[in-house]
């Protein structure tokens, strides 16, 4: 399936592999469906219909109005809440209520929704960044705002990052794990459908929430803090308008601190020695903006107008520190065996990195609800756009320079201590403390601009039918315009020859605890002072023109793509007994625009001289030289039942089909073409024909309800996948005579490199969850409650051109799970949270020595509140209590490749409810 480009250099998905026209899947921390309040607070109604397309699709059953019924108050009335509400819906679907945001440590949307059941999430820095669902690559579920498709900001794929939005902006989340008709097919892992506050979602006429909190890092010592507020209601005659507006900002410096292995591991005194081994400090400032501004205005029972926007800004600025130790292990047996742990070549470097990134996304939907003709008419329409900036993406190294006559550079090898302890020994053990002999080798430096913008509207018409009780049959379409484009710039340097700028002119020594005082960090780079120094002194360091004309090609790309859809779907219900049948069908049109870098483009380098030669070659090569487009159409018949066998017993089934379009750079048509030497020259692809995924989606459950408060369920699901994507190398293949700047008569064969569709693939599952509270227990006790799931998934993937036998599924954790114990009663609401989720490959190799995984992983967080007045309640909040880190490693566990720590996370705060 797909890849996780991990670290923090950049966590990104790209798909792999289709035939090429050249040669050819929580424990989350929180208790999973309830949705508590907030403390003490009585919680919110179902959802609103105000937008008829969103609620229509979740499979809730839409009201108006706030359901009468539910009159506890507190974790009592939001657990009934988010019950009923899944009860209630006519397919699979897992629901988080915005309050429920509030009762434990969530970050942003990915946060929160990773404490439902079958979810887990990809992290950046400690924080979800994207939502994967029954082990299914993020690129293929599908992210709405409000009911409207949201664009991605990544340059490479279709995966929304969800810690974009701040969760404080969220009034409900709903995830549906079976389609209906009246969905985009493009959800094979589901549906993450986020919806804001409208002035109807509340009881009373006015509501002001406001939220402040402060809090301390465990690593750096250093105080996040956030603020929101949100304002609105109801006004005019008859309460016929709605506004909110809701404001939340949030400001975070984060340390984090990684050891640095290696993904080669060889055999030295009997001994497996890594390549390498060091240490990363990350130091980053993290803010998030997030602003709603939604409108009503309901002037009769027969027509409901809105309009929803929303905008939304990420920054992240980081310095990583880098201190690195590379062994220069012979390759000769005589020479290997001659080594011992002590005595091992080396090269010590030391870097700096300073990477900004600012992200932002709009949208804005206007839509109405009409009662037309005895039926509902649902019309939608809206532009969103994501940007992604990287202003500066720059990294100076330093590489260690022993003086004259000194003797070479040794390092020790001490697998006793974990991590490892990989150190210079002897003469040099000091030499990351002294910099005077560290001189400048190279400058990176890459600037990148992403923007997706989407078009979109929909028209849906539902309409009663006399069969049964309460039919109806409902119609309607979409159409999506969406355009991608990805602009990269790569500026490096070499040093001057002679030039020796050493480290002490830019050197500082920081911090030297790193790893709880385990290791020592060693000297660092001041970013700032280098680039002064640069400037200063420009003859230092000499522009690489030949690498920085193909980085700044290769990686360009343009896509558009044109999605018209059509559906038909029946609601039938007998008595206990629902069925729904529909059928969705859709056309894809795409045309994607790329770049040819042969080898004469990149040899040009090689003879330009002067910044201003540069300048004229990249203009001159600049444009899209390599287009292509791809039409088809796909229906996606589905059908979902729901039969009531008992009162409080539900019976649920699903078989739905739905589709996974390839990653945009994937898809791009670039080739480079790169001389190897004399032997075959190294060409990379991508390839504009790639088919969809394809899968047929089966579900199963049954649903217990003894009370209002509580719900035990066991579900099954399987989904059978057709052309998954991978990429595949092909050496020493026969020229096929049609790469641009690779003649068959200079290059007979090649090393192709290319996306590629293989087989098949499937993911089978099992879900349990059970909740409930201990009402029936006296006094104290009865503020008691637990909730506790847990999935389990396997599968894998079938290509005999990419690896035999059966391949891995990357972001497949076949163990997730979550429990919760929480307490409320007089006041005081208490959760204590456990979230688990077994390892998963990011990276799928062509061996199992290949694949690269990320750890098993678990972690404890704590939440307390309490309400000293029904407006004022105070809150604490510990994120990560066992300082549990993430842990990459390459085919075995022993073969460590890097592990990351961010300590524990306290804040304190106070919200304020009217």
């Amino acid at each position: 399936m797909s890849q996780l480009v991990g670290g923090h250099d950049m966590v990104s998905f790209t798909l792999r592999g289709t035939t090429s026209r050249f040669a050819l899947a929580a424990i989350a921390l929180c208790v999973a469906t309830p949705s508590f309040a907030a403390d003490g607070q009585t919680a919110p109604a179902l959802p609103a219909a105000s937008d008829a397309p969103q609620t229509t699709d979740s499979g809730a059953a839409p009201t108006d109005a706030p359901s009468s019924d539910i009159i506890v108050t507190g974790s009592r009335a939001a657990l009934r809440a988010a019950t009923a509400e899944k009860r209630d819906a006519d397919n699979f679907v897992e629901t988080l209520h915005a309050n429920d945001v509030g009762k434990l440590p969530d970050q942003n949307v990915a946060e929160a929704v990773k404490r439902l059941p079958g979810l887990s999430v990809a992290n950046d820095q400690g924080e979800g960044r994207y939502v994967v669902i029954r082990g299914i690559d993020p690129s293929l579920v599908n992210v709405t705002l409000n009911g409207q498709t949201l664009p991605a900001p990544e340059p490479d794929g279709r995966v929304v990052k969800l810690d974009d939005l701040p969760s404080a902006m969220i009034q409900s989340v709903v995830v549906t794990k079976s389609l209906l008709a009246s969905q985009d097919a493009n959800a094979i892992g589901g549906e993450v459908n986020v919806r804001t506050k409208t002035g109807f979602d509340s009881k009373a006429p006015f509501f002001f929430d406001a939220r402040g909190a402060i809090g301390l890092y465990g690593i750096n010592k250093k105080s996040p803090y956030e603020v929101d507020g949100t304002i609105g209601g109801r006004f005019g005659a008859g309460e016929t308008f709605g506004a909110v507006l809701s404001v939340n900002y949030s400001r975070r410096p984060i340390e984090s601190e990684n050891f640095q292995g290696s993904s080669s591991w060889t055999p030295v005194a009997g001994v497996n020695v890594p390549a390498g081994g060091g240490y990363r400090d990350y130091n980053l400032f993290r803010t998030r903006l997030g602003v709603v501004g939604n409108f009503d205005w309901r002037p009769s029972d027969d027509v409901k107008l809105y309009v929803r926007s929303s905008y939304s800004k990420y920054q992240d600025h980081e310095t990583r520190d880098q201190n690195l130790l590379a062994l220069n292990l012979p390759t000769k047996p005589a020479d290997l065996a001659a080594l011992t742990l002590s005595t091992l070549p080396a090269t010590a470097t030391i870097l700096v990195r300073h990477r900004e990134e600012d992200d932002n996304t709009k949208s804005v939907t206007l839509g109405g609800d009409f009662n037309v003709g005895g039926g509902k008419l649902s019309m939608s329409g809206g532009w969103t756009r994501a940007e992604k900036v990287d202003p500066i993406r720059s990294e100076f190294t330093f590489t260690y320079t022993p003086p004259k006559g000194s003797p070479p550079l040794l390092a020790t090898y001490d697998p006793s201590t974990y991590p490892y302890t990989l150190v210079p020994n002897g003469t040099n053990a000091a030499i990351f403390s002294d910099p005077t002999n560290f001189i400048q080798s190279k400058l990176k430096a890459e600037h990148r601009f992403t923007f997706e913008r989407i078009w979109q509207g929909r028209v849906d018409y539902s309409h009663p039918l006399a069969i049964g009780t309460d039919s109806s049959f409902q119609i309607g379409f979409k159409y999506l315009d969406r355009h991608k484009n990805d602009d990269h710039d790569l500026i490096s340097y070499k040093s001057t020859k002679g030039a020796n700028w050493t480290l002490d002119t830019v050197g500082f020594l920081g911090n030297n605890d790193f790893y709880n005082g385990l290791f020592n960090f060693g000297q660092r780079i001041d970013w700032n002072k280098a680039q002064a120094y640069l400037a200063a002194h420009p003859s230092v360091a000499t522009f690489d023109y030949s690498g920085n004309l193909a980085g700044s090609l290769a990686p360009d790309y343009d896509v558009k793509e044109r999605i018209l859809a059509g559906y038909a779907m029946v609601t039938l219900k007998f008595g206990n007994l629902t069925i729904i049948p529909g059928v969705r069908v859709e056309n894809t049109r795409d045309r994607t625009a790329a770049k040819v870098v042969n080898p004469a483009l990149t040899t040009l380098g090689g003879t330009i001289k002067t910044d201003a030669a540069y300048a004229a070659a990249l203009a001159a090569n600049n444009g899209f030289n390599a287009v292509a487009s791809n039409s088809y159409t796909d229906w996606f018949p589905g059908l979902n039942v729901k039969f009531e066998a008992l009162p409080n017993l539900l019976l649920r089934g699903a078989v739905t089909t739905s589709i996974g379009r390839p990653n945009y750079s994937t898809l791009a048509p670039f080739i480079t073409v790169t001389p190897n030497g004399g032997l075959p020259p190294i060409v990379n692809a991508g390839n504009p024909f790639l088919k969809p995924y394809k899968a047929v989606n089966f579900d199963a459950a049954i649903e217990y309800y003894p009370t209002k408060d509580s719900l035990f369920s066991a579900g099954f699901f399987y989904k059978d996948i057709k052309n998954p994507i991978y990429q595949i190398g092909l050496p020493n293949l026969a020229n096929p005579g049609d790469i641009p700047g690779a003649s068959v008569a200079d290059y007979p064969t090649i090393n192709l490199t290319q996306y590629t569709n293989m087989d098949k693939e499937f993911i089978g599952g099992v879900e349990l969850n059970a909740q409930t509270q201990f009402t029936g227990l006296p006094g104290f006790l009865s503020g008691f409650g637990i909730s506790a799931n847990y999935t389990h998934v396997w599968g894998h993937a079938t290509g005999p051109g990419f690896r035999a036998g059966a391949i891995p599924l990357a972001y497949q954790s076949h163990d997730l799970g979550n429990v919760s114990i929480f307490y409320e009663k007089y006041g005081l609401t208490a959760r204590l949270a456990f979230n688990y989720r077994s390892a998963f490959s990011d990276v799928v190799g062509t061996s199992a020595a290949t694949d690269s995984w990320w750890d098993s992983q678990g972690q404890l967080d704590l939440h307390v509140g309490y309400q000293v007045t029904p407006q004022y309640t105070i809150y604490f909040d510990a994120a990560n209590l066992t300082d549990s880190p993430w842990r990459h490693y390459q085919g075995e566990k022993d073969f460590l490749v890097e592990r990351e720590r961010y300590g524990s996370t306290y804040r304190i705060g106070v919200q304020l409810h009217f």
